[in-house]
């Protein structure tokens, strides 16, 4: 088991010299331990943890200066609008947002001041996805960095780097961690001068993770491998029941063959993870389900071995609801070209660490449902149920992962070990 290191300094042996660690800051252990594992889930060779998912965005974006254009995918989560819209741009930071599914729109956003392209995909949270491949080319036309949010994914469904993106980041708050217990980001790059830059930015900037939220994110690698088929599976199957009974232009779920994307979500992602998302109609039909779920929780985040639902526009997407909160093209510096927003009618529910009897399969009859699905979303079935979304998850396995080699204490950047100077993980065969 990797030591948790609570040090905040450290004893050096003589002037200039030390071993390894200074000061926590800096560099920790329990932190590096973790910036390792997730930088080889990744394909990465350089990890960042910070102190919260925006965190690590906001660390990203010192990256850039005052003049510079970026272009984000205009579903992206509401931190990242509120970020960019209400702080960012009064740095100097211009910010266009496009419609991420079309390559075409995103290189016609291209300006000379273009620095980087910022996509999460599938997005939160209306489960859109971004050709990836086709985002990296675009992207080098700029010479501009593929910045890509994999929370939703994870590395177990897909892997950003191996279709050309530079920067790959998580909160690490959902599913990496997958116990609702701590607040985290981490950022991973291949590049040896961009690590330089972003290790320069982590420790001057300061906001790192610390070694209890690293040390318990790290816990949550160790069975990632058995959470997120079980999230899939449960994903998929509440999907589907859900597209039979509210109908699939309601559902968005890139598991579904009705999904618009489901052929590139197939190619690009190895599962389709735990999130649905369905489109209520009204706010009121959104109230009269949310008062009326009984194994889901009312909660903000995902990601946990817990069932929650989510109402986007007063809730993680408040001040981004339809339609969308932006400045005309000509007022403010801030441009947006694609009227999508999220509708007020759409809630997001992730299905939890949950025992798949639970939820309703071709192995139940009718009956069974009545202990399954049906609760949820309240038990009136006079008429037509109101669209409701879903967040699955996997059933939680207890697993305790045999201790890693002393490797995982190595520096991290500077004294690169391996070949290509590749960074090394902890051991354990699960993790690779």
């Amino acid at each position: 088991m990797t030591p948790l290191y609570l040090t905040s300094t450290y004893v050096q042996e003589a002037l200039g010299k030390n071993k390894g660690w200074e000061y926590s800051r800096g560099t920790n252990p329990t932190r590096e331990a973790l910036e390792r594992n997730v930088a080889v889930l990744e394909g990465g060779t350089h990890g960042f943890a910070f102190a919260s998912g925006m965190a690590c965005l906001d660390s990203i974006m010192k990256l850039f200066r005052a003049g510079d254009h970026i272009i984000c995918g205009d579903d992206a989560y509401g931190g990242v609008f509120r970020l960019f819209d209400r702080i960012l741009q009064n740095f100097g930071l211009r910010f266009t947002f496009v419609d991420a599914r079309d390559p075409q729109r995103v290189d016609e956003a291209r300006t000379d001041r273009t620095v980087a392209i910022i996509v999460e995909t599938p997005t939160n949270p209306l489960m859109r996805i971004t050709d990836l491949r086709a985002m990296a080319e675009v992207a080098r036309r700029s010479d501009a960095l593929l910045i890509v949010d994999n929370t939703f994914a994870t590395p177990f469904f897909q892997r950003p780097f191996e279709f050309g993106a530079d920067i790959v980041f998580h909160s690490t708050t959902k599913y990496l961690n997958g116990h609702s217990d701590m607040i985290g980001g981490v950022a991973i790059v291949r590049d040896d001068a961009l690590a330089a830059r972003l290790q320069f930015i982590h420790n001057a900037a300061g906001a790192v993770a610390g070694p209890f939220d690293a040390w318990l994110a790290l816990r949550g690698t160790k069975t990632l491998h058995l959470r997120m088929p079980r999230h899939d599976a449960n994903g998929r199957l509440a999907a589907t029941w859900l597209a039979a009974r509210v109908g699939e232009r309601c559902v968005h779920y890139p598991g579904l063959p009705s999904h618009p994307q489901h052929a590139l979500a197939a190619r690009q992602m190895s599962g389709f993870g735990g999130m649905v998302s369905v489109e209520m109609g009204t706010r009121d039909r959104a109230a009269h389900v949310l008062e009326r779920v009984r194994l889901f929780a009312l909660a903000e985040s995902l990601g946990g071995v817990e069932s929650l639902v989510n109402y986007p526009a007063t809730m993680t997407h408040h001040g981004r609801s339809h339609p969308i909160l932006v400045r005309r093209r000509g007022r403010g510096r801030l441009d947006c070209r694609s009227r999508a927003g999220v509708p007020r009618a759409v809630r997001r529910r992730r299905i939890r660490l949950t025992r798949i009897r639970q939820f309703p399969g071709d192995h139940q009859s009718p009956s069974d449902t009545a202990s399954g699905l049906v609760p949820y979303i309240g038990e009136d079935r006079s008429g037509p149920l109101p669209p409701v979304s879903f967040r699955p998850s996997p059933l939680y396995f207890p697993f305790h992962a045999s201790s890693s080699s002393h490797r995982h204490l190595l520096p991290r950047v500077g004294t690169p070990r391996g070949p290509g100077g590749t960074q090394h993980a902890p051991c354990h065969s699960g993790l690779r």
